[in-house]
């Protein structure tokens, strides 16, 4: 099985040579195009997927929709596709959507037996005059596209939910607390959703969002993740973002389409990301301290950052320059 914190260790003295440190109000800027950025330090191996297509001109829909694939398909990612972790009824279900630079969308939730439901999504975007597919219905498309259906439950997996079942206490924070508490400092052996945002040589923006969803979730749960303008949103005048923690609490504020609202504003985004997050805190109050929550965004100048509620969230970033890690500013 993949060893995330080997994988870390080795690759910061190898050839991706990323460099982990802590945000400033303007982290990063690209004065030449591409980039990709992507939450979690792992996805430095989903960006690289991304930068293939970037580097060499391509899209960045193609770029988005390419790094996304790459947690989903990786047994050892307990939170995105194949080996993510069931929902109370041991079922695998996955949520995804994908947005370009003309706001065209798509989206599938609730969906069960296809590893890539990034590449649904697209599908959906492309060859349907709808947003969103859901369960069976997402299914179906999926199928009369081509996909075939595949056991998404690893013995891992299946392990971890036959532990839960002893006491089967169900907590949303079930997956961030597992994070908090697993890989303290920096998120280094596991992540939770993988949000991807990529600018092209062309400047055009695109966004990619991929989940298994919270650990053990109620049958039926969706979160932010595939619904736009909460886990992802993308204009192509003002800049992107996407979410990953809490799907709920993300929801709650529109979180990703008001990190661009406030970008639009000639807010940084660092500072976008930010005051989202503080709208979260203050519906809380005291209780904000037991949730997590996080956005990246990139606006139309390059400008990079991230934000969480919580220490321990990083980023990866890739352009020209290389690779970089950071770990995000917090509020708490």
């Amino acid at each position: 099985m993949f060893n995330r914190r080997h994988f870390l260790h080795t690759t910061a003295l190898g050839s991706f040579g990323w460099i982990l440190g802590r945000t400033f109000e303007i982290p990063g800027r690209v004065k030449d195009n591409p980039i990709v950025i992507s939450t979690w330090a792992p996805n430095v191996r989903a960006n690289a997927a991304a930068w293939k297509i970037l580097s060499a001109g391509g899209r960045s829909i193609d770029a988005v929709e390419a790094g996304v694939q790459v947690p989903e398909a990786d047994a050892s990612d307990t939170s995105v596709g194949y080996g993510g972790l069931p929902d109370r009824d041991g079922r695998v279900t996955l949520d995804a959507c994908i947005m370009d630079h003309q706001a065209n969308c798509g989206a599938v939730m609730f969906l069960e037996g296809i590893k890539h439901p990034v590449r649904v999504a697209r599908r959906v975007m492309e060859k349907t005059p709808h947003v969103q597919l859901a369960g069976e219905g997402a299914l179906q498309f999926a199928l009369q596209e081509g996909f075939t259906v595949e056991n998404l439950m690893t013995p891992e997996s299946e392990q971890a939910w036959k532990s839960w079942l002893k006491t089967s206490e169900y907590n949303p924070m079930t997956t961030p607390d597992q994070l908090r508490t697993r890989q303290v400092p920096g998120q280094s052996d596991n992540h939770d959703t993988i949000g991807m945002l990529a600018m092209d040589a062309a400047g055009n923006l695109s966004g990619a969002c991929s989940t298994s969803g919270l650990a053990f979730k109620m049958r039926g749960r969706v979160g932010d993740s595939p619904i736009i303008g909460a886990g992802l949103f993308v204009d192509n005048e003002v800049g992107a973002a996407t979410a990953t923690g809490v799907g709920e609490e993300i929801v709650r504020i529109c979180g990703s389409h008001t990190v661009v609202e406030l970008m639009r504003q000639g807010i940084s985004p660092q500072l976008a990301c930010r005051k989202a997050l503080e709208r979260i805190v203050k519906k809380h109050g005291a209780r904000a301290k037991n949730i997590q929550a996080a956005f990246i965004a990139v606006n139309r100048q390059g400008i990079f950052s991230g934000y969480s509620i919580q220490k321990g969230f990083t980023f990866a970033v890739q352009t020209r320059k290389g690779v970089r890690v950071f770990e995000a500013k917090s509020i708490f």
